[in-house]
C-alpha cells in the first residue's frame, strides 16, 4: 500500500499519460486518510471501512475517473457508493474533499502527523490522545521518556521501542520526496516550460535525473533569449503554492504535495553555449563532479557550470558529452554519477538495461486475489506494450487480507491461467504464485502445488520485524525459501516502503551468497513505493553473479507504467540487460527456471 496522505494539486500534474493514474492515486490516499482520521475520531466502524474499501478500489483502478464522473458512472466501481462518488466528483472539481477538510480542522494540528510514524496506527493514536493528551510528536516523545506510554494498555516496552524507532525513521526521511511522486511533476513542469515562447532546450537535472529513490527538490534547466520573461511565466504556473525566488535567470517555487509538505522546483535559464556544462554540473552528484574537476585540474583546465576552460578559452560546454570527451572519459549515464566506480578504467556503460529491453513482467496480480483486473486484461495490456510473456502471481492462502487463494482455489486458478494462455495469441501467460514465506521458514503451499506452477515468487509479508519469540529471523526465512527447488525468485526482498516502512533486518551478504549458490533470482520491485532491491543491493547481487528481475507487482493494468522506475533503479545498480531475467527470451527464461529446479 502506498504511503498515506500524498496528494497533488490537479493544476500541477496535467501530463495526459500520467493524469489518469495520478488522480486515482490522489483520491485513494485522501480516502485512506479520511478513514484514519475517522478512526482516531471514534467514528462508526462501517463508515471507516467503507472509505478503506473505496481507497483500495481507487488505488488499483485503471479506469479514467474523470470520464466515469462525466458519465455519472462512478458507482459502477466496486466499493463506490453514492456518497463516495459525490466526494470523488468534488475532488475532481475542486481538488478538495469537505469531509477531509472538516476532520483535519477539528482534530489538533499535530495529531494527524502521528499517523506517519511506523508502529503507531489510528487506534493507538486515538488512545494516546484520549488518555495522555498527546497531540504531536514532541508530546509523544515526552510520554515515551516518562514511561507513561509503556504503562498504557496495549503498549509495553517492545511496542514503545518500535514507536521510538519509527520517530527516528520518520525524521531521517523527512523532506525527501519519492521518485515516483517527483518525476511526473517534473515532467509536467518541463513540458510546460518547453511550450513557452522563446524556449529552445529543456532538461530535468539534479538527483531526479540521476534516478535517486528520493529527492530534495526539482532542478530544471532551459535556454531562452529572454530569461526574465520565462521566469515570470514559470512563477505564474497553475499549481504554484509559493514563490521563493523570481529573478532574471532563476526562479524557485513550491507546489503542494500534501497539507504538511511542499516540493521546491528551481528553473534556471542558461546560455545556449553553456547548456551542456550546466546540465552536467546541476545533475551532479557532488562527489562525481569533484572527481571531474580534479581530472580537469590535472590537465591545467578548469570546469564549472559555464563550461570547460583552457585559460579564458571555453573548449567545451554546449553539449554534455563534449565535457566528458575532452576529459578523456566516456559520457557516464546520469544514473551512475555517484562516484561508485564509474571512473575506473574498465567501466563500461553501453549495455545498461533500458525500458525497451524488457520483454515481460514476472509478478502480476489479478481479481483472483487482490488485483483489480482479470488475467485477460493484464495479458492484453502487456501485449499492447510489446511484451512476450507475463507471470500471473496471485497471493497464497495465508495472505487473507489480500484474498489469498486456498489450495483448491489455486488449483482452479492455474487452470484459468492456462486457459487464458491458450485463448490469447501473441503473448505467453505463465501460471505463477506469490507464495508467502511463513514465520517458521516454510512456504504457504505444499511442494506438489508449487510444482504445478510455471513460476514461483516467494515473499515475506507477515512477521517482518525482529522478535525474541520468533525462531527464525527474516534472513533465515529467506535463506530457507531459496533452498526450495521451485522458488524461482524472492519478491521485494527487504520489504521496505520508501519513507513509510523500514526494510527488514536482512543480512544481504548472506542472501546474495545463497541466491548465487541456489540459482534463485532476486526481484527489483519497480513500484515507486518499494524500489526493492535498492541500487546498492543490486550492485552487490550482480557482483556475485545473481540474476535480478524488474517486476511491477502490478495489481491493475496501469501498474505497468511503473516499470520505468525499476529500470532506472537497475541502471543505478549497474545492471545490464544480461543481468535481468525479463530481458531474456521466453526460451531462455524457461531454461533458467529449469536450471533451478533440476
Amino acid at each position: 500500500m502506498p504511503a498515506t496522505g500524498v496528494r497533488f494539486p490537479l493544476g500541477v500534474v496535467s501530463v495526459q499519460k500520467h493524469r489518469r493514474t495520478m488522480i486515482s492515486a490522489e483520491l485513494a490516499r485522501a480516502f485512506e486518510r479520511i478513514a484514519d482520521l475517522l478512526e482516531i475520531d471514534g467514528a462508526d466502524r462501517f463508515r471507516i471501512n467503507s472509505y478503506r474499501r473505496a481507497s483500495r478500489t481507487l488505488d488499483d483502478t485503471s479506469e479514467d475517473l474523470a470520464e466515469l464522473a462525466a458519465q455519472g458512472s462512478l458507482t459502477s466501481l466496486p466499493g463506490i457508493g453514492k456518497g463516495t462518488a459525490q466526494r470523488i466528483q468534488q475532488y475532481i472539481d475542486t481538488g478538495h474533499i469537505d469531509v477531509l477538510d472538516e476532520l483535519e480542522a477539528r482534530l489538533p494540528d499535530g495529531l494527524p502527523g502521528l499517523l506517519q510514524i511506523p508502529g503507531l496506527g489510528p487506534k493507538k493514536v486515538a488512545l494516546v490522545y484520549e488518555k495522555l493528551n498527546v497531540t504531536g510528536i514532541d508530546a509523544l516523545r515526552e510520554v515515551i521518556d516518562s514511561g507513561e506510554l509503556a504503562a498504557l494498555p496495549g503498549f509495553g516496552a517492545a511496542s514503545v521501542q518500535k514507536i521510538a524507532d519509527g520517530i527516528a525513521f520518520l525524521e531521517s526521511s523527512s523532506g525527501r520526496t519519492p521518485l515516483g511522486i517527483a518525476l511526473p511533476i517534473a515532467e509536467d513542469i518541463a513540458e510546460r516550460v518547453g511550450k513557452l515562447k522563446g524556449v529552445k532546450q529543456v532538461e530535468i537535472a539534479g538527483s531526479l535525473r540521476r534516478g535517486a529513490e528520493t529527492i530534495g527538490d526539482i532542478d530544471i534547466l532551459c535556454t531562452a533569449s529572454n530569461g526574465k520573461r520565462i521566469i515570470d511565466q514559470f512563477s505564474a504556473f497553475d499549481g504554484v503554492k509559493r514563490i521563493l525566488t523570481q529573478g532574471a535567470t532563476k526562479g524557485s517555487v513550491t507546489v503542494e504535495i500534501d497539507r504538511r509538505s511542499e516540493l521546491q522546483i528551481d528553473l534556471r535559464v542558461v546560455p545556449r553555449d553553456s547548456f551542456g556544462a550546466a546540465l552536467q554540473y546541476f545533475t551532479g552528484s557532488k562527489e562525481h563532479n569533484v572527481r571531474l574537476r580534479e581530472i580537469a585540474v590535472r590537465k591545467k583546465w578548469r570546469l564549472n557550470e559555464y563550461g570547460l576552460f583552457d585559460g579564458d578559452t571555453c573548449i567545451a560546454g554546449r553539449r554534455e558529452e563534449d565535457i566528458y570527451k575532452k576529459l578523456g572519459l566516456p559520457c557516464v549515464p546520469p544514473e551512475l554519477r555517484e562516484d561508485r566506480g564509474e571512473f575506473e578504467p574498465d567501466a563500461r556503460f553501453d549495455d545498461l538495461v533500458t525500458l525497451k529491453d524488457i520483454r515481460g513482467d514476472l509478478h502480476m496480480h489479478t481479481t483472483a486475489s487482490d488485483g483489480r483486473c482479470t488475467i485477460e486484461e493484464m495479458a492484453l495490456a502487456a501485449k499492447a506494450r510489446g511484451y512476450q510473456y507475463i507471470a500471473i502471481c496471485d497471493h497464497s492462502k495465508s495472505a487473507t487480507i489480500a484474498n489469498g487463494l486456498s489450495i483448491a482455489r489455486m488449483e482452479k486458478h492455474i487452470a484459468a491461467v492456462k486457459a487464458a494462455n491458450d485463448k490469447i495469441a501473441g503473448i505467453t501467460i505463465l501460471a505463477g504464485t506469490e507464495v508467502d514465506i511463513l514465520p517458521d521458514g516454510t512456504l504457504d503451499y505444499p511442494e506438489d502445488l508449487l510444482a504445478k506452477c510455471d513460476w514461483v515468487v516467494a515473499s515475506i509479508h507477515l512477521a517482518m520485524g525482529k522478535s525474541a519469540s520468533r525462531k527464525m529471523s527474516p534472513t533465515q526465512r529467506t535463506l530457507a525459501a531459496m533452498e526450495n527447488r521451485y522458488v524461482s525468485m524472492i519478491g521485494h526482498p527487504t520489504g521496505r516502503l520508501i519513507n513509510t516502512r523500514e526494510p527488514m533486518d536482512l543480512d544481504m551478504a548472506a542472501v546474495v551468497e545463497a541466491a548465487a549458490r541456489t540459482k534463485t533470482m532476486l526481484e527489483i520491485s519497480a513500484g515507486w513505493q518499494r524500489l526493492d532491491l535498492k541500487d546498492t543491493h543490486i550492485r552487490q547481487a550482480i557482483a556475485a553473479g545473481v540474476t535480478v528481475g524488474i517486476n511491477t507487482d502490478g495489481h491493475h493494468t496501469g501498474s505497468l507504467d511503473q516499470t520505468r522506475f525499476g529500470v532506472t533503479t537497475a541502471r543505478r545498480g549497474g545492471a545490464t540487460k544480461k543481468d535481468v531475467i525479463n530481458c531474456c527470451t521466453l526460451a531462455t527464461l524457461r531454461k533458467r527456471i529449469g536450471r533451478k529446479q533440476n
